[in-house]
């Protein structure tokens, strides 16, 4: 599968230890398979005065390479969702595993979010928001020997939003 990874620099060899511990999947590489979200990712570098890089990789997600692997889907915005980010995002992860896919948060979701983890709307009222929203999508590779296994740096290309 050809996925993508925003940045403010080309990455043939992705490194784990570059990468935050309270993400919202928690430490890991994160890749989608939707070029224009990684476009999105790599644009709010530029806004701070950097390039805008978009990397392409395959990854290798047959069943066969992930067959035996620690691999948590989140298909839609639910309740353990919700969960799962709060405590990766608070540094209080309790389950870990080596692939993680779901739904990353644009703007609304952020903003509904960061509501619910400060106590100022409910768990219920937070879902209820969320339920329209269409999930993008994020993968995080949780281990640099898997990213050395499945992923494959193919190009880079730098993007803009034209105001640069």
């Amino acid at each position: 599968m050809e996925v993508y990874h925003g940045s403010f620099i080309e990455i043939r060899k992705p490194d784990i230890s570059f990468s935050r511990q309270t993400l919202d999947f928690g430490k890991g590489f994160y890749i989608t398979p939707l070029r224009e979200q990684a476009v999105r990712w790599a644009l709010r570098w530029q806004r701070r005065g950097k390039k805008a890089v978009v990397n392409t990789y395959v990854f290798d997600d047959s069943s066969d390479a992930l067959g035996k692997l620690r691999v948590k889907d989140f298909p839609e915005y639910d309740s353990s969702l919700l969960r799962f980010i709060m405590e990766n995002r608070s540094g209080q992860a309790s389950e870990s595993y080596d692939i993680i896919r779901g739904g990353v948060a644009n703007d609304k979701v952020f903003n509904t979010l960061e509501l619910f983890f400060d106590g100022l709307i409910s768990e219920e009222e937070a879902l209820g928001r969320l339920k329209f929203e269409k999930p993008n999508h994020q993968i995080c590779i949780c281990r640099q020997d898997l990213m050395d296994r499945l992923l494959v740096f193919q190009s880079s290309e730098e993007v803009s939003d034209g105001s640069q």
